[in-house]
């Protein structure tokens, strides 16, 4: 290894004959640009280390947890000659303000989680670095084992500027026996034909039943809403489109069904509903959650849902394009992306590695077959092996992520509760909301 030293020239050197001069000088240029790129990455800024000469790499969460100790401790061990400092800001507002004058005067962490913040200001400004080229360069990665549906659809701007380290999924299921040779293009159908199929079959039985239960109006209106987004949000233009006829008539639709009492903010006992919304955050919730509500649980796509099944992260992380450890800050990332970062036990959601998810569920199949698994409630569930294909295409097959803000959402819930509550007409409702969103997308 080089090591730079101070050169001192002396006056002899003005005796040497010209080429000679010439050639030295030559030397002393090639000496002194070795010196100051030492320790600097391609823009020039000096990499930070420690005390021991470890290069820092910080990455800032909004919460600590066991999770980010592990995966530092596993990094470290497998990259001796890198220092991860976790720098925790758990108060939410805090973390936001923090965090986002931090990124757009080009300092602060070079890992941050981006949850809350504004990442498509940060993509058009160029303050993120685009992950995708450097995942496809990485040979430490199974490039054919990832889920490549998960990565391609949280996209933004043809670029992967976040990376999720697991993720859920948004299921909508139905009771299976109730609906036994109902005719349902899952794939196709809307709300009132949802609705015209729910009071058929909920007047059929000896006793009637909800088609759903258990959430206000205005929650289900704000589902919706995250279902249906780039309908009503055009986040490229920052425009909102809730003064529109579809917004009006989808407020409509749902009043009507709780007028109709086809669905109900009281909760049901359990077999009391014929379908429910839920999100799944492992394989074993295939079983869990499904099977608790229905024996025969049926996996459907939501009416008027955009897209296939919805995938929902509750973290992602980015790299600052400003960072001087853009190369380490990319090692990190990578290795969770790794079988051995992937495995953590302390990670939650699905895995983005197809061989990880399917290993869970040949073990529950497995475990299933010979009768030892039981469900929370310590039952023994009955699950066919056609149900677990259906599962693992479940899984392979999702590719909507709502880009949904929370802020407009939340508009949405607290203004459209005067509509439900027939305190305003749904006109009314959609122009506050309208007028609301439009200041703030503005702001």
């Amino acid at each position: 290894m080089f090591v730079c030293n101070k050169l001192i020239l002396t006056g002899g050197i003005y005796s040497m004959k010209k080429w000679s001069f010439m050639v030295f000088i030559g030397i002393l240029f090639l000496l002194v640009s070795a010196c100051a790129s030492e320790g600097s990455d391609q823009s020039g800024s000096q990499k930070p280390v420690n005390k021991e000469g470890k290069t820092i790499v910080t990455l800032s969460v909004q919460q600590a947890s066991s999770f980010y100790e592990t995966a530092e401790k596993k990094f470290e061990e497998k990259y001796p000659d890198i220092d991860l400092q976790i720098q925790v800001i758990e108060d939410y507002e805090q973390y936001q303000t923090t965090t986002n004058t931090a990124i757009l005067s080009g300092k602060g962490p070079d890992i941050f989680e981006v949850s809350g913040l504004p990442t498509k200001d940060y993509v058009n400004k160029d303050l993120l670095l685009d992950m995708e080229e450097l995942m496809k360069q990485d040979d430490t990665l199974n490039h054919g084992d990832l889920q490549i549906n998960i990565l391609d659809a949280i996209k933004s701007n043809d670029g992967l500027y976040a990376m999720p380290f697991g993720f859920s999924l948004r299921a909508f299921v139905g009771d299976g026996d109730l609906l036994g040779n109902t005719s349902i293009d899952d794939q196709n159908w809307t709300w009132k034909e949802f609705e015209d199929i729910a009071k058929t079959l909920g007047e059929s039985g000896a006793e009637r039943r909800y088609a759903m239960a258990g959430e206000t109006p205005d929650f289900r209106m704000q589902e919706m809403v995250v279902d249906r987004y780039s309908e009503f949000v055009d986040t490229a233009a920052k425009k909102a489109l809730f003064d529109s006829p579809s917004f009006v008539e989808a407020m409509q639709q749902i009043k009507d069904m709780y007028d109709n009492q086809v669905m109900t903010s009281e909760p049901a006992d359990i077999g009391k509903q014929m379908f429910y919304s839920t999100v799944l955050r492992s394989p074993a919730d295939f079983i869990n959650d499904l099977h608790f509500y229905f024996s025969n649980p049926k996996l459907l796509q939501k009416p008027e849902q955009k897209g296939g099944t919805r995938i929902v992260l509750a973290s992602q992380f980015a790299i600052q394009a400003q960072s001087a450890v853009k190369e380490e800050a990319w090692k990190f990332i990578a290795f969770m992306l790794s079988e051995e970062g992937q495995s953590l036990q302390e990670r939650q959601g699905f895995s983005l590695l197809k061989s990880v998810n399917e290993k869970q569920l040949n073990e529950m199949q497995e475990q299933v077959e010979n009768g030892t698994y039981k469900t929370p409630d310590g039952k023994a569930p009955k699950v066919t092996n056609d149900e677990f294909a259906k599962f693992k295409k479940f899984i392979h097959t999702a590719n909507n992520h709502s880009a949904a803000d929370g802020k407009v959402i939340s508009i949405v819930g607290e203004e459209s509760m005067a509509f439900f509550s027939e305190q305003k007409t749904a006109e009314e409702v959609a122009e506050l909301i309208q007028n609301r969103v439009t200041t703030y997308l503005n702001e």
